[in-house]
């Protein structure tokens, strides 16, 4: 049996992946929840996490993060009324 699988013989590869990108603007907790709303709503995103201030939004995927991704990120914090910057380094 491997670490993935519980003892009834079900398995769990549920793997999750945080992913962090800028954006400018978040500058309250109504900009928080917009943002998140907007971002959390997309396919393939199970979570969203972002701190107002610093404009930070972690992202939590099941699968690696690819350009398409962060192309529809960015054109949704676009429709939302922010300003996308990019990726941070890890």
């Amino acid at each position: 049996m491997s670490n993935c699988c519980t003892p009834d013989g079900s398995c769990h590869t549920s793997a999750e992946i945080k992913t962090t990108y800028k954006v400018a603007g978040v500058g309250s907790a109504h900009c928080q929840g917009v943002v998140a709303k907007a971002v959390g709503g997309l396919d393939g995103i199970t979570a969203v996490d972002v701190e107002i201030g610093t404009g930070l939004v972690t992202v939590t995927t099941t699968a690696e993060p690819d350009e398409v991704l962060d192309t529809l990120i960015a054109r949704t914090v676009d429709e939302a009324g922010y300003d996308f910057a990019g990726r941070v380094a890890a």
